[in-house]
């Protein structure tokens, strides 16, 4: 009875360790550093797990071909086998999300999304001609390899490159661009249920209809990274950076500004190693902030200012370079108009205030008394004693004599000694 019930425990756990999972993950954004990342640590965790296969839910208008090379790499030396599906309904696989459906194992879509190239995004007008071609070419030749390895429709995929034409779930299928239509994740799974597939060294047949998912997520610096590689927040988190450290230099000692600027300009700067950053532009930015700078230091009644405001709106515009091949949404226009506004009413009023105040008399010293009512203690002629502000000051009348008690203003200091004239 005991040996009995050993074995069926034993079977039990046996079992539970060959119990059927697939791990699900959701990449709902660009396509960049992080989520290729978070993908390659994905297929490992499934490889390592022994799981049925990885699914991968997509919902992305496009992002770095680089990203998506490596991404492609990971699906055709993995293991497991990877199924991507374009869901939930309204989910769009643009661009490079193109290429990742079309490398997966198996690709499926939900009703109501959609796949195909999109048109670059960028605000700095049409690349160079030849630059173009050369990236359309190679990013064709990309997409055809792909095709041709997980046998689909290779003939769309290149238009889809060329020409940006996308299809409808339906009109995928037909055309062989995808494999199955699924409106949720157990549909999809029973669905592909004893289907042999050709992974990295050899076939596998899947077990899925009973399997569990495993959902795996984020980790916490992968979703900072996701987060900061938006152009936007790249943007927004150098120009923070650079008008933390102009505080501190215009408020020595305050410190935070400082510190919080450079904190902010390291994550642009690691944020942008992973954009199309285009250096002209960048280069333009920083020539903007030293305009600035000197305005400080140089009285260019505003000169320089108005440089800097110009530099840092065109830098701002050629900032991100897109290519014909990468779908990166370009820094907003709103986000660029602000700061750069920001920038001109900060740095016009500090100039201004700094004009204002050297047009204000002076309030201290010596000639903070040029102007000022004194009252004659003895007679001035021309040479004698006044009181001006409670002091006792030697004084000379410029106008005659001056009686004793007699007021009179000052007009100049001279050597210690006022000039003074009679009040009339």
């Amino acid at each position: 009875m005991k040996s009995r019930s050993l074995l069926l425990l034993g079977l039990f756990f046996s079992l539970n360790l060959h119990a059927q999972k697939v791990v699900s993950i959701q990449i709902n954004g660009s396509i960049n550093p992080a989520s290729a990342e978070y993908i390659h640590n994905s297929v490992q965790r499934a490889e390592s797990t022994h799981a049925e296969a990885l699914l991968i839910h997509l919902n992305t208008p496009g992002g770095l071909l680089s990203s998506t090379r490596e991404i492609v790499s990971d699906f055709f030396n993995s293991t497991v086998p990877v199924i991507v599906f374009i869901y939930p309904a309204g989910a769009h696989a643009g661009s490079a999300g193109t290429f990742i459906t079309m490398a997966a194992n198996i690709a499926a879509m939900a009703p109501g999304t959609n796949i195909g190239a999109a048109h670059p995004v960028t605000l700095q007008g049409s690349p160079d001609s030849i630059e173009n071609e050369k990236g359309t070419n190679d990013a064709a030749a990309f997409i055809r390899t792909i095709a041709q390895k997980r046998h689909r429709n290779a003939q769309w995929a290149e238009e889809a490159v060329r020409n940006s034409v996308s299809l409808t779930e339906e009109e995928a299928i037909q055309d062989s661009v995808i494999d199955y239509i699924a409106n949720d994740d157990r549909e999809l799974l029973t669905q592909i249920d004893g289907l042999t597939v050709q992974v990295a060294g050899g076939t596998r047949v899947l077990h899925t209809r009973n399997a569990t998912l495993d959902n795996e997520t984020m980790g916490f610096f992968q979703r900072i990274l996701d987060l900061i590689s938006n152009p936007n927040i790249a943007y927004m988190l150098m120009m923070l950076g650079f008008f933390g450290i102009l505080f501190e230099l215009f408020n020595p000692g305050a410190i935070f500004p400082g510190i919080a600027g450079v904190i902010f300009l390291v994550l642009a700067f690691y944020s942008m190693s992973s954009l199309p950053v285009n250096y002209a532009g960048l280069a333009l930015v920083i020539f903007g902030i030293v305009l600035f700078l000197l305005e400080i230091k140089i009285p260019s009644h505003g000169l320089l200012t108005i440089g800097g405001i110009v530099s840092l709106l065109l830098g701002s515009m050629f900032l991100i370079r897109a290519t014909p091949s990468e779908n990166i949404h370009s820094i907003s226009r709103g986000i660029i108009v602000g700061t750069t506004a920001a920038a001109a009413l900060f740095f016009t009023f500090v100039v201004g205030m700094g004009i204002k105040a050297q047009r204000l008399k002076p309030v201290s010293g010596n000639n903070s008394l040029v102007g000022k009512t004194a009252e004659a203690l003895g007679a001035l002629n021309p040479e004698g004693m006044v009181s001006v502000n409670g002091e006792m000051w030697q004084a000379e009348s410029l106008s005659g004599p001056v009686m004793p008690g007699e007021s009179v203003r000052v007009r100049e200091v001279r050597n210690f000694k006022l000039m003074v004239e009679k009040v009339s």
